[in-house]
């Protein structure tokens, strides 16, 4: 089933949560909702359910008008962080609990149970309760339960917002895989970027009830719209500089900035990822800043090389392949030369 969402307002007073916002979701196609606190993708989350009502505004699902319709109305699934499973039912009735409210008959709830409990990995756990679980199948027995009626949308509020890393990495890549071989249209909210690229097909990024962008993880990620976008999605190095005829000017070194030409020329903040950094113990006869090495992080595949440049404040990081950073050897209090490899200049400023 398609959503679309149709210039949607909701206040909470003086409050907009929502602010003239739309968004179309593809049939079977699985979106994320992305953003801080506060930036409104629980609300939108709600509006779809039919667990609140826009002050303006239409939500359709397959074309119909939904906007009016009761929650219940509506057939969608809801899944919420803290699972809110019957503790005093086990498993297997948490699963059907719907089926028999719906007057399912007693056949037909066997068998779907069974079916939904085989699909999330949990077969052989029906008579156990929920207390006897971990969080992580806790988690998956709500998602069966909300899956057991055959919604035609599931909705998903920071699923595994209330687990520890290990289980929230084991149950993205769960889901993705679920998803894909059972499509079903489903809308997943979180604030955690790297969930949303790694479980969504698309995803929406939301501040101040607004929508900022939307696109693939990809798209997002290596063309983003504007400032908030970039410092949102992953670590970024800001330098205040300027812009001048297609390059950015950080001190008194000078950078290629494609797509800046048009620009006035002025003052501008200029954005940098850590791992479009380059690092080096000599110039190498390219443009580069002087910095001092104050803090070497490891992280897995990369390590995190924290450095000082004169004249900014704030330290500048530099992620670099473990295979370079050998090549280094790097020590505190060491001379290094950063290179941006790619930069980003955006017109106007923003605030979080």
């Amino acid at each position: 089933m398609s959503i679309a969402v149709r210039d949607v307002t909701k206040r909470f007073g003086a409050f907009a949560a929502l602010d003239r916002v739309s968004v179309d979701i593809s049939e079977g196609e699985l979106l994320a909702l992305l953003g801080p606190s506060g930036s409104g993708k629980t609300t939108l989350l709600r509006v779809i359910a039919g667990l609140e009502r826009p002050d303006a505004g239409a939500v359709l699902i397959k074309d119909d008008d939904v906007t009016r319709t009761s929650a219940r109305d509506r057939n969608v699934g809801f899944v919420f962080q803290h699972y809110a499973l019957f503790r005093h039912m086990t498993v297997f009735e948490n699963v059907a609990f719907g089926l028999r409210v719906r007057n399912w008959c007693a056949g037909d709830v066997r068998a779907r149970v069974e079916e939904l409990l085989a699909l999330v990995r949990l077969g052989e756990l029906g008579g156990r309760y929920p207390g006897e679980l971990s969080g992580g199948q806790r988690q998956r027995v709500a998602l069966a339960r909300a899956l057991a009626a055959r919604p035609r949308v599931l909705l998903l509020d920071e699923p595994f917002g209330a687990l520890d890393a290990k289980v929230r990495a084991e149950l993205r890549v769960w889901l993705r895989r679920l998803h894909d071989e059972h499509p079903v249209t489903t809308v997943f909210v979180t604030h955690d970027q790297e969930e949303a690229f790694e479980v969504a097909d698309r995803v929406v990024i939301m501040s101040r009830g607004r929508v900022e962008q939307e696109g693939t993880p990809v798209e997002v990620f290596e063309h983003p719209a504007n400032p908030f976008v970039m410092d949102f999605l992953g670590h970024v190095n800001v330098f205040h500089g300027r812009v001048h005829n297609g390059k950015a000017v950080v001190g008194e070194v000078e950078f290629d900035c494609p797509g800046s030409e048009g620009q006035t020329p002025g003052p501008a903040r200029v954005y940098v990822r850590p791992h479009e950094l380059g690092l080096a113990v000599d110039r190498n006869g390219e443009p580069a800043l002087a910095a001092e090495v104050i803090h070497v992080i490891p992280a897995g595949s990369v390590t995190r090389v924290l450095v000082r440049v004169p004249g900014i404040e704030e330290p500048v990081g530099v992620a670099l392949p473990q295979e370079r950073f050998a090549e280094l050897v790097l020590q505190k209090g060491a001379t290094v030369f950063i290179t941006p490899r790619r930069v980003r200049v955006f017109a106007g400023d923003y605030v979080i």
